[in-house]
């Protein structure tokens, strides 16, 4: 891949680079094929498995690789470029395994987990959405139910991405039937744990290989495979940090190809007419500035977050929620108008299905970057800190 389209040109390990543009390839070749038929990417979700890829945040000692979150973000963009599905999909397990990461290392069986997942590859999926709250995942109806060394749940989830593919799912739920709806937990159900009745059918403009439908969930497990911390730990200082990431991540890898393939056309068009300035030449030059800003903004915040996750109080800050929030309303906002561009710029020949610059598909899945959690919550969330938390306007972070 080349640096102008890298996330990050240096601090990712060339080994993970090399393994993961091994899965894009393959991930690539299928690509239009997921997104026809709505199906999911098992050739990629393979592929990863074959390099040893959805263990790699997992500590060595576990027998992971310990990659940083921004070396899989800088992977996420890679496999972003070849398939937007396969690429969520990557990204949604590595989101759930933060939480393992982050939080679940005092615990014995989180630990063996974790050995497991490295050594089978395991595929972790999430059930943070519920009927009655939509996208809140901050809340929940459901409890979990524990009766002894067993715990019990049934889980009305309007969304579980890869659901009926995934060898473990990571579910919310009140902590008790009497808890108030913020006190969840976060419980680890393996796939001969639980079962799932398809409630809704997921059929959509984009992002169609995630196979995000929604299910009736009910699971029993022993109790221990509950999270020992509360699930508004996890989720203020691992998971929602690293969704904001991880996704961002992914739609820079959606702008970046499309802006490589509107470049690819200004090409071919300057080698027709040599010595005139090919048409689109200088919208390319503006659609390149507005992908090296979603870039900045992307790398700018990850740097916060590799810093502050050396202490737990800056992680819980409204000053650190802020600032991973900002940056997923501008990188899902800012892909869109650069895709636009790009469309602009290759004319009928992006706008056309099979052709080497199309660009329908990069268009209708990134329309998605702002429905996950969905902006207008984010920007709710956001005024209110604002209300009590000066803006950091320093340069230096």
């Amino acid at each position: 891949m080349s640096a102008a389209v890298a996330l990050h040109e240096v601090g990712t390990s060339d080994a993970l680079a090399v393994r993961t543009a091994r899965v894009a390839a393959i991930a690539g070749q299928h690509a239009d094929a997921v997104d026809t038929e709505g199906r999911f990417p098992r050739e990629a979700a393979d592929a990863m498995r074959a390099e040893r890829l959805l263990s790699i945040q997992i500590p060595a000692a576990l027998g992971g690789e310990g990659a940083s979150i921004t070396e899989i973000a800088e992977l996420c963009s890679i496999l972003g470029q070849a398939c937007a599905a396969s690429a969520m999909v990557f990204a949604m397990h590595h989101i759930k395994l933060s939480s393992l990461v982050e939080h679940g290392a005092d615990s014995d069986w989180h630990r063996e987990f974790m050995r497991r997942i490295a050594r089978e590859q395991l595929l972790l999926a999430s059930a943070t959405t519920e009927g009655g709250i939509g996208g809140n995942l901050r809340n929940s109806i459901c409890a979990i139910k524990v009766e002894g060394d067993t715990c019990f749940l049934e889980k009305d989830a309007t969304v579980i991405s890869y659901g009926a593919h995934a060898d473990a799912i990571l579910i919310t739920s009140r902590s008790h039937a009497e808890a108030a709806s913020s006190d969840q937990v976060l419980t680890v159900f393996l796939k001969d744990q639980y079962s799932i009745e398809r409630t809704v059918e997921w059929n959509t403009l984009g992002m169609r290989g995630t196979c995000s439908d929604g299910f009736l969930f009910k699971g029993e497990a022993p109790a221990v495979q509950i999270l020992p911390k509360p699930f508004a730990e996890i989720a203020a200082q691992s998971m929602l940090a690293s969704s904001h990431l991880l996704w961002s991540g992914v739609w820079y890898g959606i702008a970046a190809d499309a802006v490589a393939r509107a470049q690819a056309f200004v090409r071919a068009a300057a080698r027709k007419s040599p010595g005139a300035p090919p048409p689109g030449a200088l919208r390319l030059a503006e659609t390149s500035s507005m992908l090296q800003m979603v870039k900045s903004n992307v790398v700018a915040g990850l740097k916060v977050y590799e810093e502050a996750k050396q202490d737990a109080d800056r992680l819980s800050s409204m000053a650190f929620a802020v600032a991973m929030n900002n940056v997923k309303i501008a990188s899902s906002e800012m892909i869109l108008p650069i895709i636009n561009h790009a469309m602009l710029i290759c004319g009928i020949m992006g706008y056309k299905n099979g052709t080497p610059y199309s660009l329908g598909r990069h268009l209708r899945d990134a329309h998605s970057a702002q429905l996950m959690i969905s902006n207008d919550r984010i920007l709710g969330n956001t005024s209110t800190m604002l209300l009590v938390h000066k803006q950091d306007t320093s340069l230096l972070g």
